[in-house]
């Protein structure tokens, strides 16, 4: 199953275990809470902030002409 693609949403519950630098353990990401959440959020995020999240294809984060 592919998982990756611009196209497909990320269900809230999803969450990813990454290893952080030096650390010995994986940490958990609720990725699917934390874009929900910046994304119902998106008004109180500046330009830098949006601009970064559209160059990773959040199309939700492009400013509205």
């Amino acid at each position: 199953m592919e998982r990756k693609g611009t196209h497909r949403p990320v269900p809230r519950g999803h969450s990813e275990e990454i290893t952080v630098n030096g650390e010995a353990e994986p940490v958990i990401v609720k990725l699917g809470v934390w874009i929900s959440n910046t994304k119902s959020r998106r008004d109180r995020l500046d330009t830098a902030q949006l601009d970064a999240l559209s160059a990773l294809g959040m199309d939700w984060a492009k400013a509205s002409a």
